[in-house]
């Protein structure tokens, strides 16, 4: 696969936070649409947890998101093709940034109308193997009234992303505060973190 990924990096060393808004493809984009639309109708989309399993928000007022793992086993090219992308992406970023990157996880996820995620960093209080935060946006046609935008706040600044489709973003997990506000329309992403473990 040939994607340069020097626009997400440069704009993250730039500015701790990185942004691609051609991350993926929208074909790939509208694949992994499919996939989210398919999983809904089967019923596999599960409402996310907080924490780990050491620490947890049993009642769930931090978040409103329905998720579900994907994995290299998943008999699906869309996701196979996104996590390639991802292998490639962990490949430059080490051999330029030196991260040591060995290991992540990803899940698609989902905010129904009026969901939202509270004010928040990504790394556990008990377990630090999350050192960056990398998010893929799967929504065509995203308008400001729809909401649903990531907040990420850095001292003064509060900066404002939309979750437009074929956009990524990308910071460091133990760093960023950030939040989802409340999505007006179904809103779609596939969220992750890159490891040391």
């Amino acid at each position: 696969m040939n994607h340069s990924f020097d626009l997400l990096i440069d704009s993250y060393l730039e500015h701790k936070v990185g942004i691609d808004t051609a991350f993926i493809s929208q074909r790939l984009s509208n694949g992994l649409q499919q996939n989210i639309k398919q999983l809904q109708k089967d019923e596999l989309m599960k409402t996310a947890g907080i924490g780990n399993d050491t620490i947890k928000d049993a009642q769930q007022k931090t978040r409103g998101d329905k998720i579900y793992w994907l994995d290299k086993t998943h008999d699906n090219s869309f996701e196979q093709e996104f996590l390639s992308l991802v292998d490639d992406f962990v490949g430059q970023l080490n051999s330029t940034c030196y991260t040591g990157i060995n290991s992540y996880e990803f899940h698609y996820a989902v905010y129904e109308e009026g969901s939202f995620y509270k004010r928040h960093k990504d790394q556990f209080r008990n377990d630090d193997n999350r050192k960056y935060s990398l998010i893929s946006y799967l929504n065509n046609n995203w308008l400001e009234e729809d909401g649903g935008q990531l907040l990420v706040y850095q001292q003064e600044n509060t900066q404002r992303i939309m979750p437009q489709s074929q956009t990524a973003v990308f910071f460091k997990s133990n760093e960023m505060e950030h939040e989802v506000v409340k999505a007006n329309r179904e809103r779609m992403s596939i969220t992750g973190w890159l490891k040391q473990v």
